[in-house]
């Protein structure tokens, strides 16, 4: 995969993604089913708690492209239902109940938005370069807050985030220096809100740590450009790719993939309000 150059031109820059970039530092073989292969391998089956992400994130999404006055918990709710999918569960009751848990961790959550108070952009596409990357991703929602820009990204799943997760996130650092680029302002804070719990984990990133992240991802990308090859990465955690059932070390590793909704909290730990790590 390795870019030539004309003598004497500038280097191609190399577009991507942050997804794109933690797709390669999971796994090289990953990386080039994803990305590489055309056609791609088949997928397996949708999972459950990607359709958990998927309509909580478009349920916020649309309550803010709502009229001020029509901005209410109870209208996020139904948001949430209308955007409802049962791809991944294991029946249709299990998918109905998850359905209620959901609508009410996103009920509770737009129970504390001011709707008066517009973000600078929900589901936004922001992007920037580097000396030697073009990173573009989607941010979820960014905030004015006085003079700076705050990149809020929503979190569903069961462990709730903590403090190091914000600051030892690449896709938040790049997003935050894509979000400065894109406003032409100034984007250092960076948080995940957790609607299980409604917990929020905030990091203010300076400079120097920005730029870490940045020789980090740069890093990245120069391994991806000179790779001849996608070698697998087999763990455990294997048993949760897309492309387990095409990769023999990752089923041998794993014991094969998981089923959609395992990634799920237990019936358990919704009724009590607990979450894992």
């Amino acid at each position: 995969m390795q870019q030539l150059g004309l003598e004497g031109m500038p280097t191609r820059l190399f577009a991507c993604t942050p997804s794109r970039l933690l797709t390669w530092l999971d796994c090289p073989r990953r990386y080039r089913f994803t990305y590489v292969d055309r056609p791609a391998p088949a997928k397996g089956p949708p999972w459950a708690h990607n359709t958990v992400g998927a309509a909580a994130h478009l349920a916020l999404a649309r309550w803010w492209e709502l009229a001020r006055p029509q901005r209410t918990p109870a209208a996020a709710r139904g948001l949430l239902d209308a955007a409802w999918s049962p791809e991944g569960f294991q029946d249709r009751e299990q998918a109905d109940r998850w359905r209620g848990y959901v609508g009410d961790w996103v009920e509770r959550y737009a129970a504390g938005l001011d709707p008066a108070v517009e973000p600078r952009g929900t589901e936004r596409t922001v992007a920037c370069t580097t000396q030697t990357l073009a990173v573009s991703g989607r941010v979820d929602r960014v905030d004015q807050r006085g003079d700076e820009l705050v990149v809020v990204d929503y979190k569903t799943g069961r462990a709730v985030p903590t403090e190091d997760d914000a600051r030892g996130s690449l896709a938040l650092a790049l997003y935050a220096l894509a979000t400065g680029r894109t406003f032409r302002g100034h984007s250092s804070q960076v948080e995940l809100h957790h609607l299980p719990t409604g917990s929020v984990a905030v990091w203010r990133h300076s400079p120097e740590t920005l730029a870490r992240h940045v020789s980090r991802a740069e890093a990245l990308a120069a391994e991806v450009v000179a790779a001849d090859d996608y070698p697998e990465r087999p763990s455990l955690l294997c048993g949760w790719c897309d492309f387990v059932r095409v990769c023999p070390a990752g089923q041998t590793a794993s014991g094969g993939p998981k089923r959609p909704w395992a990634g799920l909290a237990s019936e358990r730990e919704q009724l009590e309000g607990l979450t894992v790590t």
